[in-house]
């Protein structure tokens, strides 16, 4: 049987691989992002503008059920904290956790409608394990993995809250670090694995929380980083 899914940045990178792979099975997806860019409507694909930054947009509302929701807008700003402004603390926390917030809160009803739904959100491997210049990005990305843990509590046993925290992976949201075969290359021999990630061993993680198969699995933080969180090789 079909179901329904709602995800949050479904034009692009993870989210369109995530998007693809729901469809794929014969489940219809509603997508809201920035930009419609890769993203081709169909009778399984409806698409709706939606911006984390623009605090005066409508969200749109709508009566059906959702039996998952991912939300996968991130950014990725790198800079020494010297350099930073508090203007980017509060773009990054835009972006990252109040916009997770303020979806989920608009599209709860729809998941509480559901016997049995599933929210996926996106942190970073920078939260568990420092790195210099990730101060803004890190600091809104620990507030995701806080309000997961917390969701999931509160949430059970009727909604799943899980995360992904990936490392550097290949999404045209990191083009400009891995813009050559030399960046590309840098990246890969800091992970343990020796390589990057791309978008469609992310989306696996993804779906797999979205789906039934996770069922005994709330308010975990997936680690799939290549190695980088745990991992030290001599």
């Amino acid at each position: 049987m079909s179901k329904k899914y709602l995800i949050v940045g479904g034009s692009s990178g993870i989210g369109l691989a995530l998007t693809n792979k729901l469809v794929a099975e014969g489940n219809k997806v509603i997508v809201l992002s920035r930009n419609q860019n890769q993203l081709e409507i169909s009778d399984k694909i409806s698409y709706y503008k939606f911006d984390a930054l623009d605090q005066q947009q409508n969200i749109p509302s709508f009566e059906n059920e959702f039996d998952g929701l991912a939300y996968c807008p991130g950014s990725i700003n790198l800079k020494p904290f010297k350099s930073l402004k508090e203007k980017d603390y509060i773009d990054d926390f835009m972006i990252n956790a109040l916009g997770a917030v303020k979806v989920i809160n608009q599209y709860l009803t729809n998941l509480k409608k559901a016997e049995k739904s599933s929210i996926v959100l996106f942190s970073t491997v920078a939260v568990q394990t420092g790195m210099p210049y990730h101060a803004s990005i890190a600091t809104a990305k620990g507030a995701v993995e806080g309000l997961t843990r917390s969701l999931a509590a509160e949430f059970a046993p009727k909604i799943r809250v899980n995360a992904i925290a990936p490392s550097l992976t290949d999404t045209p949201l990191a083009s400009k670090l891995l813009s050559n075969f030399e960046k590309k290359e840098a990246s890969a021999k800091r992970h343990p694995l020796n390589s990057i990630g791309n978008a469609e061993e992310i989306a696996n993680a993804a779906h797999y929380l979205l789906s039934d198969k996770s069922g005994w699995v709330t308010g975990q933080i997936f680690h799939i980083d290549g190695g980088m969180s745990s991992l030290r090789l001599l």
